[in-house]
């Protein structure tokens, strides 16, 4: 890794499962799909990591396969999101809310902008992408 990366340091609710990972400038972004949504009750805030975090406390961590292509992954102790994974590329969306230097993190980017209901709207100015535009990235 390049020297100007930083390493990040998270954990569950309970403490069984800790996630680390490097960057060197993370953002955070929101995610408004109907399954996100679903799976956390609201937008999911994330980080992203294009390389595999480190994670101790693996024998706790289950994954839900929610696509074809992705799955969804969970503390089986306490039920935290930890992540949403490509099943292949390194890429993880890991759940902002594990990591304390998140709320230092900026906001930059909502994806599936177009399945976002209508009762909230963030007032940060980011980048938008449309769920047919995240496919296209990703394919």
């Amino acid at each position: 890794m390049a020297g100007d990366q930083a390493t990040f340091q998270g954990k569950c609710l309970c403490g069984a499962v800790s996630i680390s990972f490097q960057h060197e400038k993370p953002t955070l972004s929101a995610c408004h799909c109907s399954m996100c949504r679903t799976w956390t009750g609201g937008p999911f805030m994330s980080v992203e990591s294009h390389t595999e975090p480190v994670i101790d406390g693996a024998e706790h961590v289950r994954s839900y396969p929610s696509s074809e292509w992705a799955e969804r992954c969970f503390c089986s102790l306490c039920g935290t999101h930890l992540f949403y994974r490509l099943r292949n590329g390194g890429f993880h969306a890991l759940a902002a809310g594990l990591f304390k230097d998140g709320a230092s993190w900026p906001f930059k980017l909502q994806v599936y902008i177009d399945e976002k209901p209508g009762n909230y709207q963030f007032a940060n100015r980011t980048r938008e992408m449309t769920g047919e535009e995240v496919v296209k990235l990703f394919s």
